[in-house]
């Protein structure tokens, strides 16, 4: 198999980057073979050049642009259930704030001070704070998910993994334009459009836009908003696409998305393994209950310079901010009138990043470089307000912070002529230094009485750094088997935490965690590229994990992090698809889990892992899908698309001395018929289309507020599609 060929310092590094200039890294999936003949190729740019997935050696599952069209896959949310080892779960204060778990690794907590341990990227910037992820992007054109740790070229918090949103740029010389509207049950009704102008022989731009709204299955007879779960959203992108030479190109892309959605239902519910009834409406002892209001942009400037035949300098460069404002009314008359806890809070955060990068290869491509360095900083600040009987007490925290993360880094992959190039010998390194400082004010009311300061002034600051290498042996079996060996380490910065249980507590903070993760994986494709078969088991040591452990017994959200865990995770993943005739086509993929704590060492030095459990770590996940595509009819090109996901019981509380807190197995069936080419109306087709089709009622999370609640996920829901492109 071959690969495809393919600030001050602010101030500094903006004008290297214009100067220098950045790839888009946006590569179409390629179709290396007619669909009658077999699997297409698909591109990917993971290890930051445009190569085959066959041949990067990483565990990763990609999603071309049709794929995510039959999938309704528009932002992060909707990757759930379809990526085996994947966790992505709404945060009950907010369905915005997502809870990304990668392999068992992640961050369950939503606090600004803390980072997660799965990186998200939007076309190579990185987006650093969870709050407002689950945002919608316009058009996108490749969604890659890498699994297990990216610690060399994806640095930055991936011990997980990471996730590359990758949108679609503006092409040269042609006028386009994609829209598409959906209808469906619950008020469902979706718009999305885009464009592509060329401006002369160098210069395009592409405008894209959607609009998302949908009616939550919860109504709330209480005062304010009408439902709970409401889905209103839009989102919208402008790209420019400047190319005067085939060896430079300057693209700068600009993103918003606004959420507006209702809360999401908490449900009061018992322990596993019994379950609540999925709810129709709410309490009408609830009062004011409030939208959410999210808005997620950002600028980016990629360039691209081919300075040579075989080099290659690219530069990203990063503006994002964040305003996210969310609230949350916890089960409201199960034990009252009041409720159990009502949280309202408002973050803003604004980020900057700088990559430049140097990507080429030596010796008649026998060896394959990539270098760079990279900045970031980010400043924030979150005002919150909660509200707990039975004193009526009102709690308000605000919390700053300061970040700078720098880093050099560098890959180089040697293929032997002498071995006819079937051997890849691989060795990366990444070392970063990041400093963390945070600020805490709490202050208290008490039965509408005066507003009191609680003694005390947080403010930390803290300085870490990091050596991670990566390994990787690779070897050709034949021209299309290929297996490897790697190990990796990641690493995730230090942090502090709003909810310590003293000033002091929050002015020590809390230290970095690493994880080493050793991989035996096989990439291939047999009968005749009708059969793909990629597998990966792997072994990962995490040490110094970052544990909540709760400080105060009669209130939840008093923790405590200590970098007291050591772990080991082992899993498998099969990603399978077959063709086995024209038009039809299959795939399964599988992600085997064992997560378990080897050591939990707390204040008082005493070993208490038995009473802990990874969250968000089942030990099966599967995706099943199945095509069929008939084409020449009268009528046009039918296709036809099912699919299931399933995953066995998993934790969702990490403690197990207050209960077990667990969400049971499930599967969801979806569905889409597709009409195209249908005669007389080029460029139109005409879907139908439904999701979890057997109404199963199921746990998304279930997490204690004192007592157990929990969040359903969405009820069937159907519709149709009428997308015209040309």
């Amino acid at each position: 198999m071959k690969k495809v060929s393919g600030p001050q310092a602010r101030l500094l590094l903006s004008t290297l980057a214009i100067a220098a200039a950045q790839p888009v890294l946006a590569q179409t999936a390629a179709t290396a073979t007619d669909e009658s003949q077999g699997l297409g190729e698909i591109v990917v740019t993971a290890q930051k050049r445009a190569e085959s997935l066959q041949d990067t050696p990483i565990s990763i599952a990609a999603f071309t642009a049709e794929e995510l069209e039959t999938k309704a896959i528009t932002g992060l949310t909707d990757l759930r259930a379809n990526v085996p080892n994947l966790q992505l779960t709404p945060h009950p204060n907010s369905a915005a704030t997502t809870q990304i778990f990668m392999r068992g690794v992640g961050l369950s907590d939503d606090q600004i001070t803390q980072d997660g341990g799965v990186a998200v990227y939007m076309d190579g910037v990185y987006v650093a704070r969870s709050q407002g992820q689950a945002l919608e992007v316009a058009e996108l054109e490749r969604v890659e998910v890498l699994r297990g740790p990216q610690g060399t070229l994806y640095g930055r918090n991936a011990t997980g993994g990471a996730i590359n949103f990758i949108t679609k740029k503006p092409e040269l010389g042609d006028f386009g334009f994609k829209g598409q509207v959906t209808l469906g049950n619950y008020n469902n009704r979706r718009f999305k459009a885009a464009v592509n102008v060329p401006v002369g022989d160098t210069l395009a731009a592409r405008f894209s836009y959607a609009n998302i709204q949908q009616d939550g299955f919860v109504k709330n007879p209480g005062t304010g908003v009408k439902r709970w779960g409401d889905k209103d959203r839009q989102a919208m992108r402008a790209d420019m696409l400047w190319q005067p030479t085939d060896a430079f190109s300057l693209r700068y892309g600009y993103d918003r998305s606004e959420i507006e959605d209702t809360p999401i239902y908490v449900v009061d519910s018992p322990l596993h393994p019994l379950k609540a009834q999925r709810p129709k409406a709410g309490s009408p002892l609830v009062r004011d209950l409030l939208p959410n209001d999210v808005t997620s942009q950002g600028h980016s400037l990629i360039a691209e310079w081919n300075a040579a035949d075989a080099l290659t300098v690219r530069s990203i460069t990063g503006y994002r901010k964040l305003s996210n404002f969310q609230n949350q009314d916890y089960l409201t008359g199960v034990s009252g009138p009041d409720p159990l806890q009502k949280n309202s809070s408002l973050t803003k955060q604004d980020q900057w990043s700088q990559e430049l990068q140097l990507v080429g290869d030596l010796a008649d491509r026998q060896i394959e470089y990539v270098a760079g360095v990279y900045y970031f900083s980010e400043d924030g600040s979150n005002f919150s307000n909660s509200y707990s009987p039975p004193r009526r007490t009102r709690s308000f925290t605000t919390a700053t912070i300061a970040n700078e993360s720098w880093a050099v880094f560098g890959q180089a992959t040697y293929s032997p002529e002498w071995l006819d190039r079937r051997l890849h010998l691989t060795v990366g390194a990444r070392h970063s230094w990041d400093k963390r400082e945070a600020t805490l004010r709490r202050e208290t009311q008490v039965n509408e009485g005066p507003i009191v300061p609680v003694p005390g002034f947080g403010d930390g600051s803290r300085k870490f750094t990091d050596f991670s290498p990566s390994f990787v042996i690779a070897y050709d079996v034949a021209d299309d088997v290929n297996i490897y060996a790697k190990a990796v380490k990641g690493y995730k910065a230090g942090g502090y935490n709003i909810r310590a249980s003293s000033i002091s507590r929050f002015n020590e903070g809390f230290g970095s965690e690493t994880l080493w993760s050793y991989e035996l994986g096989l990439k291939s494709q047999w009968l005749d590229d009708r059969l793909r078969l990629n597998v990966a088991a792997f072994q990962s040591k995490y040490k110094d994990i970052q544990i909540n452990v709760q400080s105060d017994p009669t209130n939840v959200r008093i923790t405590d992090v200590l970098n007291a865990g050591k772990a080991t995770v082992r899993g498998v993943e099969v990603d399978l698809t077959l063709a086995p005739t024209r038009g039809l086509r299959f795939g399964i993929n599988y992600g085997y889990l064992d997560a378990q704590y080897d050591e939990i060492i707390d204040a008082a030095g005493n070993d208490i892992s038995a009473d802990y459990r990874f969250t968000n770590a089942p030990k099966n996940t599967l995706a099943f899908d199945a095509n069929y595509t008939l084409s020449d009819l009268p009528v046009g090109t039918l296709s036809a698309n099912v699919n299931y996901t399933m995953q066995s019981d998993k934790f969702t509380g990490s403690t197990i001395s207050g209960g077990k807190f667990i969400t049971g197995d499930y599967g969801l069936l979806n569905a889409r018929l597709t009409l195209a080419e249908i005669p007389g109306v080029e460029g139109v087709r005409v879907g139908l289309w439904g999701r979890n089709l057997t109404d199963t009622e199921y746990y998304i999370m279930q997490f204690n507020i004192g007592r157990p609640g929990a969040l359903f996920g969405e009820t069937r829901t159907y519709g149709v599609d009428l997308t015209v492109e040309f």
